[in-house]
């Protein structure tokens, strides 16, 4: 008899009377079972909460977190935030081996569901409550820490949970409800990856982070209000561990191996939307469809084209591929894996025209996302059931979780590249002071530039077009004269982050153009200089020599400094007949 703690507990979750009542075993139905409803409407909530948080996660790192105190008051560079947001989606994706133990083995799915749901909540309410007291970064991380036990310990256990409603008469419907338990996901990713940026860039990090965490509230109340309609498999108890070692689950394990390392490169690879690619966006023209659209919102369009895709591939693609050649699973997923390298083919062409000072329509990352979803698709999906009908029917969940520690695996192995990758401040500095590289605070020889100005005139010519840049130029500037200016930065660049460090010493400021690349105006640079930076003295130039000309007609010697693109560093050494030292 339970005690009266047990039964207190068995109440709240509902399942006092799971050895009485609710039924262990499915119905003889050739029907959907009642309970699957309440199943998916819970997924597409839970699903609501977890991506919407996840999709302005990594932004939040960068650009928030460090206003509200957080590490310290410290900037997270985009880097750090990429290790740390796959270390949680890592850790996410990990979390699932305690859920399936749990599960399996001790107090079936639907406890197990319910129990780890009201963790889930209490993460997303620790990220609501960043800034309103104590050190944000420690509720970040509490919040994290507790949504990752949440949603990665339930997650083998849905899944599977939807598999235990189906007997041998209905058993043909499973294929069609995994896709439609898919199609859920993918509502609720949609929704919620458009809806959170918006909130974060005009409400701030508590609406951002607080509606995901009323939508997993009512996910957990969901599946709670369908209790009497599911299929409870009990726990396995000591039969599972029977099964494990004995009844062949080690062998199914092992066959399943290789599968899950094309599944972890896969997932490497993936989860890279969300972080990497929404820092690339940034650097790209978004306007698309008449929208402007924010960096995090174009993952959106992944759960589009996964709603689309499903019905195509299902209905069309696949009994078209059919008639030709067998589309075994095995085969979907390979074809799926050789899709995925044409659209990071495609990123990294991307960021090869960003890196040449270009700014791409963020249709081209568009595309890429429609050549990773059909990927996804014919990877994710496939591999979710292929694990599912090729395990035991007590180990279900354990066998599920081991495909989504696959997917932890390739989320750690991103972690790690960009934790290694991570250059410290210190050293930076250190470069910046002893390197000596072109158009680094280079002193220009005698030449057609030089001569324009009065003897005794020197220009300092320097490449530099981000903040670190700039602070490298206010230490070498910081014990001399004030300097004449002269900026031209392509569009991709950030003008005030430049400036800001060594404006004290600008004493004018002319703006030039680029010509042949996609560059800041004249007039906006003008314009931040002016507003932003209150230098008084500011005009612009069409070119070097109009720009130098300005200042000829001065007597005495003046200190110039040419700086803010490598593309107008590299005609400088050209116009002044100079090879690059």
């Amino acid at each position: 008899m339970p005690k009266p703690q047990e039964r207190a507990w068995n109440h709240f979750v509902g399942v006092e009377d799971v050895g009485m009542s609710y039924r262990k075993s499915p119905a003889d139905l050739e029907g959907m079972p009642p309970g699957v409803g309440y199943i998916i409407g819970n997924e597409a909530a839970e699903r609501f909460s977890f991506y919407g948080m996840k999709a302005v996660l990594a932004v939040f790192m960068v650009q928030y977190l460090h206003h509200m105190g957080g590490a310290g008051g410290a900037r997270i560079s985009e880097v750090e935030a990429t290790e740390k947001v796959h270390l949680f989606n890592g850790a996410v994706y990990l979390t699932p081996l305690l859920g399936a133990l749990l599960a399996d083995a001790f107090v079936g799915k639907y406890r197990t569901i319910v129990s780890l749901s009201l963790v889930y909540c209490g993460g997303h309410a620790a990220l609501a409550a960043m800034g309103l007291t104590g050190d944000p970064y420690l509720w970040l991380m509490l919040g994290l820490g507790l949504i990752a036990l949440g949603s990665g310990g339930i997650k083998p256990c849905v899944s599977a949970h939807v598999g235990d409603q189906f007997g041998s008469r209905n058993a043909h419907l499973l294929p069609r409800v995994f896709n439609w338990f898919y199609f859920s996901i993918n509502i609720g990713a949609f929704a919620s990856m458009l809806l959170t940026p918006w909130l974060l860039e005009w409400h701030g990090p508590h609406w951002a982070f607080g509606v995901p965490g009323v939508l997993m509230a009512l996910a957990a109340w969901v599946f709670w209000a369908g209790r009497n309609r599911y299929v409870h498999v009990p726990a396995a108890g000591m039969g599972f561990v029977r099964e494990v070692f004995k009844g062949g689950g080690i062998k199914v394990i092992a066959k399943l191996l290789p599968l899950y390392i094309f599944v972890a490169i896969f997932w490497a690879l993936f989860d890279q939307t969300g972080s990497t690619w929404i820092f690339q966006s940034q650097d790209m023209d978004r306007n698309f469809l008449g929208f402007q659209w924010l960096p995090s919102q174009v993952q959106a369009l992944n759960s589009v084209f996964v709603l689309l895709f499903i019905p195509i591939f299902s209905y069309g693609l696949y009994p078209l591929i059919n008639r030709v050649w067998r589309l075994t699973p095995l085969r979907k997923i390979g074809l799926g894996l050789f899709i995925m390298t044409t659209s990071f083919a495609l990123v990294a062409e991307i960021q090869q025209w960003i890196e040449a000072g270009e700014r791409p329509n963020i249709s081209w990352q568009i595309l890429a996302f429609v050549l990773l979803t059909a990927a996804e698709v014919m990877v994710s999906i496939v591999a979710l059931e292929f694990a599912y009908t090729q395990s035991p029917r007590t180990m279900k969940s354990l066998v599920m979780c081991f495909y989504l520690g696959a997917v932890a695996m390739g989320n750690f192995f991103v972690a790690g590249v960009n934790h290694f990758i991570q250059i410290p401040e210190a050293a930076l500095a250190a470069a910046m002071e002893w390197t000596r590289w072109p158009a680094r605070m280079q002193t220009l020889t005698a030449g057609p530039l030089t001569n324009l100005l009065p003897d005794g005139s020197q220009i300092w010519l320097d490449g530099g077009h981000n903040p670190d840049a700039g602070a490298a130029i206010a230490k070498t500037l910081e014990n001399g004269a004030s300097v004449h200016v002269i900026l031209g930065m392509l569009k991709n660049k950030d003008a005030l982050g430049f400036l800001t460090p060594f404006a004290p010493k600008i004493a004018t400021l002319t703006a030039v153009p680029i010509p042949g690349h996609e560059h800041h105006t004249p007039d906006e640079l003008c314009d931040i200089a002016r507003t932003n930076l209150h230098i008084a003295d500011v005009r612009q130039a069409s070119d070097i020599v109009a720009a130098l000309e300005l200042m000829a007609g001065q007597h005495a010697p003046t200190n110039v400094l040419i700086c803010g693109s490598l593309y107008l560093a590299g005609e400088v050494l050209r116009q002044n007949d100079q090879v690059p030292d």
